[in-house]
């Protein structure tokens, strides 16, 4: 036996549930937003490493066409450890010589496609680039 509303107020008896069926949906969107960003932002600091650690392997070569060979491999292998899905990685490598003194230049990029970074089937990708830099040591032999 349920008293009946008084004269002037409202009934709103259910009105939480509908409120939270209607916002639920909402905040998912924005839960995986946050989510997808996040590992974008992880996506660019793993290639941005990639790029340094290409660039420092490529300073300790001793030809160009060496340092070339051990940039891109080292590159491959640091993106297969940090398991991002970069689909074709390029690396692009200035040597100026490999002289001592003289800066090596590493520019990797790569596409990260959208469902990978997301983990549910968002349609796209994303093309990553990013530049490293390494100083030849000045005091190594030229031999």
């Amino acid at each position: 036996m349920s008293n009946p509303p008084r004269a002037g107020t409202t009934v709103d008896r259910g009105s939480a549930a509908v409120e939270l069926v209607l916002v639920t949906p909402l905040l998912l969107l924005v839960l995986m937003t946050v989510v997808a960003l996040g590992r974008l932002t992880d996506a660019r600091l793993v290639v941005a490493d990639t790029a340094h650690q290409a660039a420092r392997a490529a300073s300790l070569a001793r030809t160009q066409g060496q340092a070339l060979t051990t940039a891109r491999r080292t590159a491959r292998a640091s993106l297969d450890h940090a398991g991002t899905a970069c689909s074709q990685p390029q690396v692009t490598l200035t040597t100026s010589g490999l002289q001592p003194g003289s800066t090596v230049t590493a520019h990797i990029c790569c596409t990260v496609t959208l469902t990978d970074l997301t983990r549910i089937r968002m349609p796209g990708r994303i093309t990553v680039h990013q530049t490293a830099h390494s100083p030849v040591d000045v005091h190594r032999s030229t031999r």
